[in-house]
């Protein structure tokens, strides 16, 4: 069966502007374009669009879902028992930001007693899904389950003066490595600022401190486009590899 852009737009929500853009990067081709010029789209474009929705869901980038799904070993089969897996996850960390905000509110009127501790839970524990989700499996390959769940741990045990450290030393970490970005000095002292502040960092969540690891890690940094996006666009700058010569250099 065939359908126009109309139909499409209608069926899936998603507006005809939206689909001619899928077009124009190459994310979702018609299947053909008929005499008259309009598009026209099969049952295999719906599957993929629908694929194209769920990863948006999961807030991917376009240019991620493009290169996954236009991929040969694409599997939709497979990729709707990942979307299935991570939708679930995705549903229990909004249950339980619901139940705090819940319980929040019967706090605030003196209904229950909640302690600081567990205002907070439910974000440790999202930031810890959203790991496990993005790196877990890196992480765990490089430093062992045992090491993980040592640091998401701790993670849980973190108050809300330690998040605010944490958080005032990652905005240093990424003025001193502005700075080392600027100047490309390894000896310099914003490099050996880079190093401390990213040791500290590290000590909220590390079970214990091993030189070998923080060097693995500033590897990790490099070798995993996810990591070097994370700090390149963070810091608007190309500084991962400072980042990483000035751990190497100290640790």
């Amino acid at each position: 069966m065939e359908y126009s852009i109309n139909q499409v737009a209608k069926i899936s929500g998603i507006s005809k502007r939206t689909l001619r853009y899928y077009d124009e990067i190459g994310l979702l081709k018609p299947a053909r374009v008929n005499s008259s010029g309009y598009r026209i789209y099969r049952e295999g474009e719906l599957a993929k669009l629908q694929q194209i929705l769920f990863y948006r869901e999961l807030e991917m980038k376009l240019e991620d879902i493009k290169g996954i799904i236009s991929s040969p070993k694409f599997d939709i089969e497979a990729a709707l028992h990942m979307h299935y897996k991570q939708l679930q996850s995705k549903r229990k960390q909004l249950d339980d930001l619901i139940d705090t905000v819940e319980r929040t509110l019967k706090s605030n009127k003196g209904e229950i007693h909640m302690s600081i501790e567990e205002k907070f839970e439910a974000f440790k524990r999202k930031k810890i899904a959203e790991n496990e989700e993005n790196f877990g499996k890196e992480i765990r390959d490089q430093y062992g389950k045992k090491e993980v769940e040592a640091s998401n741990q701790k993670w849980m045990k973190l108050s809300k003066q330690d998040f605010k450290e944490m958080q005032e030393l990652e905005s240093k970490l990424f003025l001193e490595l502005e700075k080392l970005a600027e100047s490309k000095d390894i000896e310099s002292t914003e490099a050996k600022n880079v190093f401390e502040y990213h040791k500290k960092w590290l000590m909220y969540t590390w079970s214990d401190y091993s030189s070998d690891a923080h060097k693995g890690l500033a590897d990790l940094y490099v070798s995993d486009q996810r990591f070097t996006k994370y700090y390149n666009e963070r810091a608007g700058n190309e500084v991962v590899g400072f980042l990483s010569e000035a751990i190497k250099q100290y640790a």
